[in-house]
C-alpha cells in the first residue's frame, strides 16, 4: 500500500546554508520526520502559484507554524507586537484552507495553522496573549519553547491516551472570538484556547502548541491514519 501524501506548508525567509545566503522555502525538519515516521509521504508546499489546486493530489494537509496573520483579515488594526506578517503566505494558506474545508481533506493545524482555521471561518485572534493572561509562559523567550499544561477534551484524550498534557508552546497569539462550527478541545490553566475541532469534517483538528517538538507524535499518527482511510 502506498504511503498517504501529506502536504506541509512552509516558510519563505532569508536563510544561510553552506556558501549561500538567499531567500529560501524552508520548514523545520521535525515536521518531515514525524509524518514519515507515522507512515506518510511528506511533501513541502511553498506559497507559490495556487496551492489550493494541489488539494486533489493530497491525502492530508498540515498548515505549519509561522509568523502572524495580517489582522486586517479579522477586522483589526496591527498591534505593536504583531510581527513577521507575510501576506503572500496568508493568501496561499487561506486558499488552501478553503479548498480543504470544501473537499473534506484530512487536516491538522499547528500553531499558526489553528489561527488560519479560526480566521478562515470568521473568528478573530488576541494579537498579544500576554496582554490577556498577564504572563509570557506560552512564549518565554526567542527560540525557546514554553511548557504549559493543558486539559484535553475526550477527542484529544483518546488520541493522546491522557486528559492532561504539558506540550511545547511557542505562541504569543491565540483565539479570541471562536469561529462558528469550531469546538474547543483543549485549554490551558489560564483559559487560553489551545486546540479546536471542526464539527462535520472527517478529520480537522488544530492545536496551538507544537507537537513536532516532542518525540512522540500521536497527532501525526492520527492524521496519517485518517488520510490513509481516504
Amino acid at each position: 500500500m502506498s504511503r498517504p501524501v501529506i502536504g506541509i506548508t512552509c516558510y519563505v525567509e532569508p536563510a544561510r546554508f553552506t556558501v549561500w545566503d538567499m531567500t529560501t522555502a524552508l520548514l523545520p525538519y521535525m515536521y518531515v520526520e514525524h509524518v514519515a515516521r507515522a507512515g506518510g509521504q511528506p511533501v513541502i508546499i511553498p506559497p507559490a502559484g495556487d496551492p489550493a489546486e494541489l488539494t486533489g493530489r493530497l491525502d492530508g494537509l498540515i498548515i505549519a507554524g509561522g509568523g502572524d496573520i495580517d489582522p486586517a483579515r479579522y477586522g483589526s488594526r496591527m498591534h505593536e507586537q504583531t510581527g513577521y506578517v507575510r501576506k503572500f503566505r496568508d493568501e496561499a494558506e487561506f486558499g488552501l484552507m478553503r479548498a480543504t474545508l470544501d473537499s473534506g481533506l484530512p487536516f491538522l493545524g499547528i500553531c499558526r495553522g489553528l489561527q488560519v482555521l479560526n480566521v478562515a471561518l470568521g473568528g478573530s485572534l488576541h494579537q498579544h496573549l500576554p496582554d490577556v493572561v498577564g504572563h509570557t509562559d506560552h512564549s518565554p523567550a526567542p527560540g525557546t519553547f514554553g511548557r504549559v499544561p493543558v486539559r484535553l477534551s475526550p477527542t484529544l484524550a483518546k488520541i493522546y491516551q491522557d486528559d492532561h498534557l504539558t506540550p511545547a508552546h511557542y505562541h504569543h497569539q491565540a483565539v479570541d472570538r471562536l469561529a462558528d462550527g469550531l469546538e474547543v478541545t483543549a485549554r490551558s490553566e489560564d483559559g487560553t484556547i489551545e486546540a479546536v475541532e471542526l464539527g462535520g469534517h472527517p478529520f480537522a483538528l488544530a492545536v496551538q502548541w507544537h507537537p513536532e517538538a516532542d518525540e512522540d507524535g500521536p497527532l501525526f499518527d492520527a492524521l496519517v491514519s485518517a488520510a490513509g482511510r481516504g
